[in-house]
């Protein structure tokens, strides 16, 4: 069906000129309102005025321009019953066979702070009203809501005159989805500000089915929502992604995000920082976060905050990992790591932590801030007699930072093994209770120390971080019988003098931060 007559009217102006002139040159005639119907005059575009197509005056302060039966009865008119063309007739209402229309900014006039009556006035009715209409009678009319889809509607009409079904019941789709969201926004507003009430819709699309759930009995999807996340990163190659697969991903993203300042590196397993660096570049960072726990990153999930290059992947291509992310391989890179065809490759380009973080409850949701980064050094507050030297906070800061990575109960140590460059040797995490926690990360610390033919005394240099208050002085005790001589950890314990007093008869030194790390 040729499209004969478009209606234009929009908000967002971006290509619109070269649009409605390309139209013209396939002999649509078109219908326009308001500054849209200005903005194409001036531009050479020949214009019918939506008021000599309606015969009725805009009105209102264009409230009321295209809510008349010559716009909707155009529109929502069906072609193939002979009724609705012959009342159609009789009314003097021509066939609209395209609608051009997005809407007015109410979610920018929102977060601009604009006052009360304005966001009211960007509250948009004709839009959505010809929006819907066009989109319910998708089979006769085009509907275009985003000025990206212009380039596409033309190749079609360049070829046949005509947009074909499929693409007429996409548009269709995407013009809902745009009400349904456009309508979410306004409700979300008008709740906070006439029942004090927060409304939260969440969108997510896709719902692509993965290899299995949590268990391999265990059907799994995954969602996609708005901006750049591991839903629609770009897989390289390997294997397709499990519900597991995701969780440690995201984990090892997160722990890598907060070392983009640097050359960073986390390998993660069960949602674990088992290996955690920095280094000057991204093999280095590589091989001393596998060397925080070389046993337990057998089979992890790694992310490194910057391009995997030809070295990162020598060092990488005889270790048995599920995943590698990093914002780009490099071609060498891909070569290399290519001979391991199971082996996922991730490119994300953003490993930025922002917004909010949701978890969902049987019938409820969670949200929360997400925590980014961590406490700076100058609100490290000592508090034994020992002084906590400076040249430690750096790796404190570190040390915090992995701990705030690690489920809790965490307590986390970790070394300077060259000037300005750290890695985490000793993890506990996740036990019900903080000395069970602080043993087993002691214990593995011992063992990597040894493992790297490093003396045991070399954790006295260490800093140990524990991600809340230590409620009793056992697990000091514990720490300093095993060489530990710096601490960091948030204070704020009912026992903290009694903490204090044990740092102090082992000569440990220890600053509390103020800030709790905890990751359920």
């Amino acid at each position: 069906m040729r499209i004969r007559r478009a209606l234009i009217s929009v908000t967002d102006k971006t290509g619109i000129v070269d649009f409605a002139k390309a139209l013209e040159k396939f002999g649509v005639e078109i219908i326009s309102t308001g500054g849209t119907a200005k903005i194409l005059k001036e531009n050479g575009v020949k214009v019918k005025l939506i008021e000599e197509h309606t015969g009725f005056p805009e009105m209102m302060d264009g409230r009321v321009k295209t809510l008349h039966p010559k716009v909707h009865g155009g529109i929502l008119a069906r072609r193939d019953d002979s009724r609705h063309m012959e009342e159609a007739k009789a009314h003097g209402i021509s066939p609209i066979d395209m609608v051009v229309v997005n809407l007015y900014q109410f979610r920018k006039t929102v977060e601009a702070g604009a006052p009360f009556e304005e966001i009211i006035e960007n509250i948009d009715i004709g839009g959505p009203a010809l929006i819907r209409s066009s989109a319910k009678n998708y089979r006769d009319v085009v509907v275009v809501t985003d000025p990206a889809d212009y380039e596409m509607i033309l190749k079609q009409l360049n070829g046949r005159k005509d947009v074909d079904l499929k693409t007429r019941e996409l548009l269709s789709l995407k013009a809902f989805s745009m009400t349904a969201d456009y309508d979410g926004d306004i409700e979300s507003f008008l709740s906070r500000k006439f029942a004090s009430e927060e409304v939260l819709r969440l969108k997510f699309t896709g719902g692509r089915p993965l290899r299995y759930g949590e268990n391999w009995h265990q059907k799994a999807k995954i969602f996609a929502g708005k901006g750049s996340s591991l839903a629609s990163a770009k897989q390289l190659q390997g294997k397709d992604m499990s519900y597991n697969n995701y969780l440690d991903a995201q984990s090892a993203v997160d722990a890598a995000g907060d070392l983009m300042d640097g050359t960073g590196a986390a390998i993660i397993k069960h949602t674990n920082p088992c290996g955690y660096a920095i280094g000057e570049n991204a093999k280095e960072a590589l091989e001393n976060a596998w060397k925080g726990d070389p046993i337990s990153a057998f089979g992890g999930v790694v992310a490194v905050t910057k391009p995997v290059d030809k070295d990162a992947a020598e060092f990488l291509k005889d270790k048995f990992v599920e995943i590698i992310i990093a914002p780009e391989f490099d071609a060498d890179a891909i070569k290399i790591l290519g001979a391991k065809k199971n082996l996922r490759l991730i490119g994300l380009g953003d490993f930025s932590q922002s917004g909010k973080n949701y978890r969902f409850l049987k019938g409820a949701l969670l949200e929360q801030e997400s925590d980014i980064g961590y406490a700076g050094k100058s609100e490290f507050k000592t508090v034994t007699k020992s002084g906590f030297p400076d040249v430690k906070k750096d790796l404190a800061l570190f040390t915090c930072l992995a701990c705030k990575h690690t489920k809790s109960n965490a307590v986390v140590i970790a070394r300077e093994y060259r000037h300005g460059l750290y890695h985490v040797i000793g993890m506990g995490a996740g036990q019900p209770n903080r000395v069970t926690s602080l043993k087993i990360a002691l214990e593995k610390a011992k063992e990597n120390l040894k493992n790297m033919k490093l003396d045991g005394s070399e954790i006295s240099k260490c800093v140990l971080a524990s991600d809340s208050f230590f409620p009793f002085p056992d697990s000091i005790e514990e720490a300093a019988k095993n060489g530990i001589r710096f601490i960091v950890q948030p204070g704020g314990s009912v026992k903290d003098k009694e903490v204090i007093e044990a740092c102090d008869r082992a000569g440990i030194a220890m600053v509390f931060t103020g800030r709790r790390m905890f990751k359920h």
